[in-house]
């Protein structure tokens, strides 16, 4: 294995994804997740070659193999220890559900066994491998979490105590592990040190969260004061049917095993409803209550004896989370993206309610070129979604494409006030803020909704914890190591949906009367939805303006995005920002490509236009195509192209133009 940290990120990731398709340009997005070098292409082929060497050198150089775009690692799955651990971790929970305990027990110890150390623990993750190693450590932690739930069932509260007792003092603020000690230690006969248990933890979460315990453990708590002392000894219970348990969710396929001991990181789970574990002959009787007073089903699954509770006092209650309903307004007259709609809504939250059977939020990504309608179709999902998330929906404008994007602590905090956290519980760090934020949403339903988001890093401290919770964010630049996220990139609209929205705002009427020149507007403007907005307006506001009189403007005018301006509504400045986010040589190649007619090109094309080595060139179209100002276009001979939309085109010839026009333009033109 090399000891430089980067081809070590190289090696994991094609381990992680192994017998799959690595495109190169995640393997950048890992290695330099803000902005690539020019080399980067380059480097990255360097790597490759070294760790082919490594295996030429073990007599495997065929398992690393060269594809379209990308790169394969064969190896077989039984190889890995991580696929042997989600083999037994899967094995233990169908156990569970059959009423096997005893079997359970042993396929999980046998799955958290393989753990040796944190998950990639020598390797420096980006945020592609930093994804992969927090879903594996909360899968390792949810597998721990059901292991001590069946040696519960099975009777060895005794035996977990002490384990039970290091895990809460890694996490002091976790609830389920203080409800598990709970019912351990009451189990044991040793009613006064659960209570303090208790005690303890409900002072840490007034002093750090301000906030009271959760109803469950309250529950167990107020169960504890009002029942008489357990008995010394209660025998094991037989297996009994179980609830399905959660599916062990997918996880990525490398891991550096962790000792069952070792503190993990993980956020705060909500609570499951805890066992009663009371035994029948310590209680004394009492009529059965109705089913609201009724104790929840156990924390095992299993369905253990019910025991009469009273409800529980105000103070020990938490106290609700505010419901903040931050979307922004909707656009009038949105028209057609049904499909991606129907995509977005389905990987936020399925055909029905929010999918809670994994470990994380769902998370929805929306990219495409400047203007293109982004905003627009996140906004009207975020409203239609509404009724999904009734705990609230929050939302931030993250600035992404300007010059100065927003700070994540800023946002974090904005957060926190809208979730009625008291200003004075507020800290400064974004650390300890990302914390207490994904506190706040654990047991919850909230819609996070970010807006231009400039890249991956910016929102890693905004993802909620809850896998009820669901993320959407838009942004200017492929987004590729947000790993568990539905992507979808944005383009024109189909010329219907184009026509529509031409016809929404000049009037149906008057587009009827003239549907040559209509037809002839909308493909002028390249089906670009913000110029058609403009346009449109523009039409709207001159009642007397033919269409056909437009559309021959559009066709003589040597720069078509001054008419693509109405107002605030400027597609030049939206290109113009992503233009200044690019560095110099980037900056020069968009601008003599903007020679290049509207058919696609081969990076071999361009580099003969600008006179650049291929592999030069390469990465620097790379570059351009994942802030969108290049679509990439995959022929049928295989050969990946890259190809302007007219509007973009438009915007290069400009900037090659006012370049040539500025003095020592000899110096500038060039991609330096």
């Amino acid at each position: 294995m090399p000891t430089a940290p980067k081809p070590r990120q190289v090696i994991s990731l094609l381990m992680l994804r192994h017998n799959t398709v690595v495109q190169a340009s995640e393997l950048i997005d890992e290695l330099w997740p803000e902005l690539p070098p020019p080399s980067a292409v380059t480097t990255l082929q360097t790597y490759i070659y070294k760790f082919r060497k490594l295996l030429l050198k073990q007599g495997l150089g065929n398992l690393l193999q060269t594809q379209p775009g990308g790169y394969t690692l064969t190896i077989p799955s039984s190889s890995l220890d991580v696929n042997l651990f989600e083999s037994r971790a899967e094995k233990g929970q169908e156990l569970l559900q059959q009423g096997d305990t005893e079997g359970a027990v042993a396929c999980f110890e046998e799955a958290l066994a393989m753990w040796r150390g944190p998950a990639l623990a020598d390797v420096e993750t980006g945020g592609r491998l930093f994804s992969y190693t927090t879903r594996l450590e909360e899968l390792r932690f949810r597998i721990l979490e059901l292991r001590i739930e069946a040696d519960l069932e099975n009777g060895r509260h005794r035996e977990l105590i002490s384990e039970l007792k290091a895990l809460v003092l890694a996490h002091p603020l976790h609830e389920h592990l203080h409800g598990l000690l709970m019912v351990a230690l009451h189990r044991s006969g040793r009613r006064h040190e659960a209570l303090e248990v208790y005690q303890s933890l409900r002072q840490k979460m007034i002093d750090e969260l301000g906030l009271e315990p959760g109803k469950e453990l309250a529950r167990l708590q107020h169960t504890l004061l009002s029942d008489s002392p357990a008995e010394p000894r209660e025998p094991p219970r037989r297996p009994t049917p179980r609830s399905p348990a959660p599916a062990v969710p997918a996880a990525p396929n490398l891991t550096t095993p962790v000792p069952t001991d070792a503190p993990v990181a993980g956020a705060p789970a909500p609570l499951a409803p805890p066992p009663s574990g009371l035994p029948p002959e310590s209680r004394a009787p009492a009529p059965p209550p109705p089913p609201a007073a009724r104790l929840p089903a156990a924390v095992t699954g299993a369905r253990a004896a019910q025991v009469p509770v009273q409800p529980s006092p105000p103070s020990v209650v938490r106290e609700s989370i505010g419901s903040p309903a931050q979307l922004p307004a909707g656009l009038a007259g949105f028209v057609g993206r049904g499909e991606v709609l129907r995509e977005l809504e389905a990987a936020l939250c399925g055909p029905g309610e929010p999918a809670a059977d994994g470990t994380a939020a769902h998370i929805g990504v929306v990219t495409g070129p400047p203007g293109v309608g982004k905003s627009a179709v996140a906004v009207h999902l975020a409203h239609t979604l509404r009724p999904h998330f009734p705990d609230g929906q929050l939302y931030a404008d993250l600035r992404g494409s300007s010059a100065e994007p927003r700070d994540p602590s800023e946002v974090l905090r904005g957060f926190l006030r809208a979730l009625e956290v008291p200003h004075a519980r507020i800290p400064e760090g974004v650390e300890e803020c990302g914390a207490l934020f994904r506190s706040r949403t654990a047991g919850c339903r909230v819609l996070v909704f970010l807006d231009d988001v400039a890249s991956s890093a910016q929102i890693r401290h905004l993802l909620p914890a809850d896998p009820r919770c669901a993320l959407l964010v838009t942004g200017r630049r492929r987004m590729t190591a947000l790993v568990e996220a539905e992507r979808v990139e944005l383009g024109a609209p189909s010329p219907e949906e184009a026509l529509e929205i031409l016809a929404v705002l000049a009037g149906r009427q008057r587009v009827a009367r003239e549907p040559e020149a209509a037809h002839r507007i909308v493909e002028l403007l390249g089906r670009h939805p913000l110029a058609l907005r403009c346009v449109g307006g523009r039409l709207a506001a001159g009642p007397g303006l033919s269409l056909s009189t437009l559309a021959d403007r559009l066709e003589a005018t040597p720069r078509i995005l001054d008419v693509a301006r109405l107002g605030e509504l400027d597609v030049r400045s939206r290109f113009a920002a992503s233009y200044a986010g690019l560095g110099h040589q980037e900056q020069g190649v968009f601008r003599l490509l903007g020679m290049l007619g509207e058919s696609p090109f081969t990076a071999s094309q361009a580099a003969e236009l600008l006179g650049r080595p291929v592999r030069e060139l390469e990465s620097v179209l790379e570059v351009l195509a994942d802030n969108h100002l290049l679509a990439t276009d995959r022929c049928a001979d295989g050969i990946g192209r890259y190809v302007f939309d007219r509007l973009t085109r438009a915007y290069a010839r400009e900037c090659l133009e006012e370049t040539l026009a500025a003095p020592a333009a000899s110096e500038e033109v060039g991609v330096g």
